[in-house]
C-alpha cells in the first residue's frame, strides 16, 4: 500500500477539489446569465467555455505528472506555523498550469 500513500485526502487535494466545484459552478451561472457562442482561436476550431475549461484541466493534469517525472516534489520552502509546514515544488507547477489556463481561456 506504500505506493498509492501520496494519493491520500491532503490539503492540496481539497483544494483542487474544491476550486474546481467552483469553477464549475461559475461557469454554469456564466452560461446562464451570459450565453455564449463558439469562438474560433489559434486552434482554428469553434470552441465554447467548456471545451477550454476540459482543454486547461487535461493541460493542467500534464504539466503535473511532466513536474512529477522531472522535478519531483520536494520542499521549496517552510512556512514559521507550529513545527513548520513546507511548500512542496508542486505549486510551481500549479502556478504553470493557472497561468497556462488563462492563456487557453484568452486565446484558442
Amino acid at each position: 500500500m506504500e505506493h498509492i500513500a501520496w494519493m491520500a485526502w491532503t490539503l492540496p487535494t481539497a483544494i483542487f477539489f474544491v476550486m474546481l466545484a467552483l469553477t464549475l459552478g461559475v461557469m454554469t451561472w456564466l452560461a446562464a446569465v451570459y450565453p455564449e457562442a463558439e469562438r474560433v482561436g489559434v486552434l482554428r476550431i469553434p470552441t465554447t467555455r467548456g471545451d477550454r475549461l476540459f482543454i486547461s484541466l487535461v493541460l493542467a493534469a500534464v504539466i503535473h505528472l511532466l513536474w512529477i517525472a522531472f522535478v519531483g516534489t520536494d520542499p521549496i520552502a517552510t512556512l514559521p506555523i507550529g513545527e513548520g509546514v513546507e511548500i512542496s515544488s508542486l505549486w510551481l507547477a500549479t502556478l504553470i498550469s493557472l497561468v497556462s489556463a488563462v492563456a487557453i481561456f484568452r486565446t484558442v
